[in-house]
């Protein structure tokens, strides 16, 4: 991700950390800077933007403060783009591929695993089958513009999706194959909790080990309440945010 060329006037009366921030601001807004992406190494934008490294600090830890960007502790800084609210991942059920083409975004993963194998007593549990009926394990890490979002793994019972080898995983929507077979997805039981990243799933996500994680358990279904697919979706806590509604109903005194 490129930053553009800006002037940076020191006969101007705002400091310089100011117009270094105002600028990346206004590039972050005009897209420039698009969610999700990477910023340029420090060395680079102090040189892009004529300015120390000190006078780039204060000016990124402004953007924080606006939750326009997020630190990524050794790994650099992202893009979050809280402040724009097509950004923000919606409490309906949609796809990775779906949320990514509202946003602007391209989708795309790194396979990690996709084959046939026998479910376990929990995992038969979990979409209500026989222990043993045999299940598609697909495992990725999704990105979004090329950054790592998140790692899905996710359970189908093979019959739902029979030669799963036709669809090419790195680019191809899991909900769309699934909705192409015949299996409309209607709602999701979903379980949020908190996680530190193991070193595998750091160094699946570019992140350090410890670093936060949000971690979302769902069971989806169809039309029919049939548990369709389970998954498992562990995301980088500095590069997803999830918003919800909460009403409260009118109640009646007896």
């Amino acid at each position: 991700m490129t930053v553009n060329d800006t002037t940076i006037r020191t006969d101007y009366p705002d400091p310089l950390w100011v117009q270094a921030a105002d600028s990346l601001r206004e590039q972050i807004a005009g897209g420039t800077l698009r969610a999700g992406s990477r910023l340029p190494p420090e060395r680079e934008l102090c040189l892009t933007l004529g300015i120390s490294r000190v006078t780039l600090r204060k000016a990124l830890q402004a953007l924080v403060d606006d939750g326009a960007i997020a630190p990524s502790h050794g790994r650099g800084w992202y893009v979050s783009g809280h402040a724009d609210e097509r950004n923000e991942w919606p409490n309906s059920l949609e796809s990775f591929s779906e949320t990514a083409e509202r946003m602007g975004l391209l989708a795309t993963s790194r396979v990690l695993t996709a084959e046939v194998s026998a479910s376990t007593i929990d995992e038969a549990e979990k979409l209500g089958i026989a222990p043993g009926t045999p299940l598609f394990r697909l495992g990725r890490v999704r990105m979004l513009g090329g950054v790592p979002i998140a790692l899905d793994w996710a359970l189908i019972p093979a019959l739902l999706l029979p030669q799963p080898e036709r669809f090419d995983f790195t680019t191809d929507s899991l909900y769309q194959a699934l909705a192409d077979g015949g299996n409309e997805l209607a709602n999701a039981e979903t379980t949020i909790e908190a996680r530190e990243a193991s070193a595998d799933v750091a160094s699946a996500l570019d992140v350090e080990a410890g670093t936060p994680t949000l971690v979302m358990h769902q069971v989806v279904r169809g039309r029919g309440e049939r548990p369709v697919l389970a998954s498992t979706v562990q995301y980088a806590g500095d590069r997803y945010r999830l918003r919800t509604y909460f009403a409260r109903h009118n109640r009646t005194e007896l």
